[in-house]
This record gives structure tokens, sequence and C-alpha cells, in this order.
């Protein structure tokens, strides 16, 4: 073409890697209790990491999850030291207050937020648009939480 072509790249912001933020959510996961009373041979933090890898890497069941913990790939990526199997998670994680998970989630978008990477999914007055995996996981026509999606039936019911 008679002149050199470039490709810029983005400015890549470190704080907003996918190391940086699983870094933060293991950093908040090691703030929450942890109230065993026995000798614990998987930590608490690792435990929540590995049911975050598991929704993370959108494995399609528990068995494929655990081919990736096998393989190896969930410590390398994820930085878990041991990584409980099937039973032992929900054994694990049973007890454990969703009270506890929200900060760790509002610190995420919140970090995402300052890092301007959420200003093009901005919607209807400055709301933000997300996808998110798994919207009807769990309903209920007797449980019903401040910040539940609540649908009324023709019939009056709500779940």
């Amino acid at each position: 073409m008679g002149f050199p072509m470039s490709i810029v790249a983005p400015k890549t912001r470190k704080h907003l890697s996918a190391d940086a933020l699983f870094g933060l959510v293991r950093n908040s996961f090691a703030h929450i209790p942890d109230d065993r009373l026995s000798e614990t041979d998987i930590v608490l933090a690792d435990a929540l990491l590995a049911a975050f890898a598991l929704f993370a890497l959108k494995a399609p069941s528990l068995l494929a999850f655990d081919q990736e913990r096998v393989e190896g790939n969930v410590h390398t990526i994820y930085g878990i030291a041991r990584v409980p199997c099937d039973p032992h998670m929900r054994e694990i994680l049973a007890p454990v207050s969703p009270k506890w998970l929200r900060p760790v989630c509002t610190s995420v978008c919140r970090h995402r937020q300052r890092g301007k990477a959420l200003e093009a999914m901005t919607f209807l007055d400055d709301h933000y648009l997300l996808a998110l995996d798994g919207p009807e996981y769990f309903s209920s026509k007797t449980m019903h939480w401040a910040s539940c999606v609540q649908r009324v039936h023709r019939n009056g019911s709500v779940t």
C-alpha cells in the first residue's frame, strides 16, 4: 500500500483482568467465617472458589466439573489449593448463608463499575443490563426476599 500499517491494541486495564477479578473474589471468600466445628481438610474459601469455578467454567454437570478438577485446570486458573469432590462440596457449602456472598458480588460489580467496564451495558435510567445464568433456578410460593423477582400469576398467586 505504500505506507506501514499498524494495529493499535486497546489499553489493557490489569485491575479488570480475569486474574485480578478472581483474586478479588478469592480475597473476599477468605473473609467469610468458617463455622465448621471439626478439623477441616479443605478451607471454606477453596470450596467457595470451587463452586464459583463450577459456574464460571459453565460445566454442564458436577461430573464434568470433577473432570476439570482432576485435570488440574481449576488449580491453575482459580488458584485453589484443594478442590472438594461433589459430595464434600455440598457438605461444606450447605451451611453457608447467602448473605455472605452478596458483598462478594457487590465488590466485583463496584470494581468493574469504577473501571468503566460496565458503561457499555448502561440501560434504561442508568441501570445495567446483564445476562446471568439460571433465572429459573429456584422459585417458591412460600418464601420471598426483598431482592427476589416476583411473578404474579393469572389466578393471583405469587411465585
